[in-house]
């Protein structure tokens, strides 16, 4: 089953007029239909959360991605090793204080992991990798991909549109091809709980290597600080 989220700002359009069949739509209403599916698919997680995003920049995201690892949930976020100056730039203005204080929490529990990747380049060192992905994946059971980023431009403004999609096949087929590419292992035997255990306990084990300088990591996943994600340099 596939279903199609938007989101449209109030006043944007005019009304459309209805599908064969179908009843009309007040689109010139607005729509946050991507918004409320990331936070209905959220709330309903029960084993494992992978993000793949430019940004995590909601308020509402930060709050249900915290509700979901007080339930136990084992979440991985998957984000740009340098975010987007324009937002590093936000972070010095006493407005952003208190959801990056919100953000940072996230980094205390241990079964949330952020990750950034990094390639190996010709010359034998790592560069980094700007995440242009716009994805995410629930319980091996609901995915959604599309051109909506998670800040408030794509989720309250821009014109967006995102596809859902509850197969399990197709979503585990989709992990376990992800993390192949970003841990350089199967992970087709583990659950997606186990599988995002992995990618935490490889991706730690990269920092450690970048840490000391050593560019010969088991894939390209390395874990990023949350305190410092915004605030400081990762390469």
């Amino acid at each position: 089953m596939v279903q199609i989220q938007r989101t449209l700002a109030p006043g944007r359009h005019g009304e459309c007029p209805a599908t064969p069949g179908g009843a009309a739509f007040d689109s010139g209403a607005g729509e946050r239909s991507i918004l409320d599916q990331y936070r209905a698919a959220i709330g309903a997680a029960r084993q494992s959360i992978y993000i793949e995003n430019q940004f995590v920049e909601v308020e509402t995201i930060v709050d249900d991605l915290r509700a979901a690892l007080d339930r136990g949930v084992e979440v991985a976020v998957v984000l740009p090793c340098e975010p987007d100056p324009a937002f590093v730039k936000l972070n010095s203005r006493p407005e952003r204080a208190a959801f990056l204080e919100a953000r940072d929490a996230l980094g205390a529990y241990d079964n949330f992991t952020l990750v950034g990747l990094a390639g190996l380049a010709d010359d034998g060192q790592r560069t980094g990798v700007y995440v242009h992905a716009k994805l995410m994946l629930v319980d091996d059971a609901w995915g959604t991909i599309g051109s909506a980023n998670l800040h408030h431009y794509s989720v309250f403004g821009n014109a967006e549109i995102n596809a859902s999609f509850a197969d399990a096949g197709v979503v585990r087929a989709l992990r376990c091809e992800l993390l192949a590419e970003h841990l350089n292992e199967d992970t087709s035997g583990l659950d997606s709980r186990a599988a995002l255990k992995r990618l935490r306990a490889v991706a730690q084990a990269n920092r450690r290597l970048k840490d000391a300088d050593d560019p010969a990591w088991q894939g390209l996943a390395f874990a990023l600080d949350v305190e410092s994600y915004g605030r400081a340099p990762a390469f």
